[in-house]
């Protein structure tokens, strides 16, 4: 039981990436497009993808490629069909600032921030049941 917990865990990698200056809603649209996708196909949406999102995700996918690999020292990457198992992005802390408006008052701005979690992993092969 417990080996066979270890040996999920180590087929598995994790990046995070905290307080990333954007509004957790275009950083969705972004990470919507890797979802479950293998690992080289990720990184090439990634790279032409014409959003500042696309860039501090392919940096985590990077990062989250190089925990798999420092898990994995004999494993090559090439070999194995490594995907993006999870991605999900959470609301970071929100600075509430003051735009001043017409006729004495005043607007407030929401400037929010976000949680980006990649987990990448092997390809699980789907049996199929007879």
């Amino acid at each position: 039981m417990a080996d066979r917990l270890k040996a999920e865990k180590k087929q598995k990698a994790i990046a995070i990436l905290r307080n990333c200056p954007s509004s957790p809603r275009k950083m969705r649209l972004v990470a919507d497009l890797i979802r479950g996708v293998e690992v080289n196909k990720a990184l090439g949406i990634l790279k032409f993808t014409k959003k500042e999102a696309s860039i501090k995700l392919e940096k985590l996918l990077l990062s989250a490629i190089a925990n798999w690999q420092a898990k994995n020292e004999g494993a090559r990457l090439d070999e194995t069909n490594l995907v993006v198992a999870e991605i999900f992005v959470d609301e970071g802390k929100m600075l509430k600032r003051v735009q001043p408006a017409p006729q004495g008052r005043a607007h407030r701005i929401r400037k929010r921030s976000n949680h980006v979690t990649i987990v990448v992993g092997e390809k699980k092969e789907t049996e199929v049941k007879s």
